[in-house]
């Protein structure tokens, strides 16, 4: 059962694993299928063990983490979740797969060699700073850095999808020329258009977009199909239309990394989060550019 787990470092040192992982295989999740804690993984349930509470009225400060040994395990984990939240929700959607390397060297049959690049992000801070932050606000922090270290690696995705592409070109911009860029897909569908804010804004004032609003998600949806994601990381003048599907994959050689030791220690005169990893254009047909030469 989960209130029998004995919670120590030893459990980060699992090759491959990140902590909930271990603890699944621990305490399996489908052990509470039907019951009132079904919906929690394990790492949820060692949350639950020891009452701290991450959201709502009632949530925790961060010092609740440091109540015992135990408690602080969980600690950095905590961290790695929101980080890694942050970051997925910036990156992933212009990348069509995730693909796990085991070195820093990545090559398929008949393509060149990927090197991949360590990226990372320092944030000061220190114990007593955060001990008492609640921990939903510490969450959005977290986050925080997550989209931050998402930009980093953004501009790299983007310089290889813009390499070799094929390209239109406008003087100025309107609605006609994201049309036209639009049906330079013959057989992909352009899901993405990927460019920076400025621009971006000028998408979203056009007299052709007066009546689109952002959907459920808060995806900002052209006519066409296609999402609006803006990237401040970007060549100005620069418009890139993808089939996310089919365009580009991303590569890691590890998951986001964090300091766990200092983390459980205390040691927080900064967090630190990192990432190995690189892009490969998957389809170079799911792939179009838009240069607009008055930007």
């Amino acid at each position: 059962m989960y209130n029998e787990i004995k919670l120590e470092k030893t459990l980060y040192k699992v090759s491959g694993k990140s902590l909930t992982e271990v603890l699944e295989e621990l305490d399996p999740s489908s052990a509470y299928c039907g019951t009132p804690i079904g919906e929690l993984d394990a790492y949820e349930r060692q949350l639950k063990r020891f009452n701290i509470k991450i959201s709502g009225s009632e949530c925790d400060c961060v010092e609740k983490f440091f109540s015992s040994f135990e408690t602080a395990i969980l600690f950095p984990e905590f961290v790695l979740r929101y980080i890694k939240k942050g970051f997925e929700e910036t990156l992933l959607p212009i990348c069509a797969v995730k693909t796990i390397s085991n070195s820093n060297l990545y090559s398929e049959e008949n393509t060149t060699a990927i090197t991949l690049n360590e990226y990372g992000r320092i944030i000061g801070t220190s114990y007593e700073e955060l001990r008492w932050q609640k921990l939903n606000v510490f969450s959005i922090m977290l986050k925080s850095i997550g989209v931050e270290l998402a930009n980093l690696v953004t501009k790299r995705a983007i310089k290889i999808l813009a390499e070799n592409a094929d390209s239109i070109t406008t003087s100025y911009l309107d609605y006609n020329d994201l049309a036209a860029l639009y049906g330079q897909f013959d057989y992909y569908n352009m899901t993405t258009i990927i460019t920076y804010p400025e621009l971006a804004s000028k998408i979203a004032a056009m007299d052709q977009l007066s009546s689109t609003s952002a959907n459920a998600d808060g995806k900002f949806i052209l006519p066409f199909g296609s999402e609006l994601i803006k990237a401040p990381v970007f060549d100005k003048g620069k418009i890139i239309g993808i089939d996310r599907n089919f365009a580009l994959e991303f590569i890691t050689s590890t998951d986001i990394v964090v300091d766990t030791d200092k983390l459980i220690n205390r040691q927080l005169d900064q967090i630190t989060a990192s990432i190995t990893c690189g892009f490969r254009k998957i389809t170079p047909d799911a792939v179009k550019v838009l240069m607009v030469t008055s930007e």
